[in-house]
């Protein structure tokens, strides 16, 4: 068995695109539509696992829990900060609870908690 995707149900499905292949460089692998007024996206690019992203059409509010984060490794932290500091998305840390990681964590635009972390042990 292994992890394939992650599911989040989104507001506006273009802006969530739009962030995900902006802010996290991930791509577009497959788009179709999921019944009258929704429509689903999947985005790959940073490993084997996906992230789906559906959209009813609705335009609701979304509410994720704020225990759950999507964790990404990164090379550069410092380059990525800046970048996020370029965009105007706000971030929390950087912190690094012991000598191997350093990371920080944003919200996309439906409230999901993002993480860029650096393995501070480079080989």
């Amino acid at each position: 068995m292994k992890l394939s995707w992650s599911t989040l149900r989104v507001k506006d499905l273009e802006a969530s695109i739009g962030f995900y292949q902006d802010v996290l460089g991930l791509t577009v692998t497959r788009r179709f539509p999921a019944g009258p007024g929704s429509e689903i996206a999947f985005l790959g690019g940073a490993g084997p696992v996906e992230i789906e992203l559906i959209s009813d059409g609705s335009g609701r509010e979304i509410v994720v829990g704020s225990d759950i984060s999507w964790g990404f490794e990164v090379e550069g932290l410092d380059e990525k900060m800046a970048m996020l500091n370029e965009r105007g998305i706000a971030f929390d840390g950087p912190s690094s609870p012991n000598p191997s990681i350093r990371f920080i964590f944003f919200s996309d635009p439906n409230g999901m908690r993002i993480q860029f972390a650096e393995n501070m042990e480079k080989d």
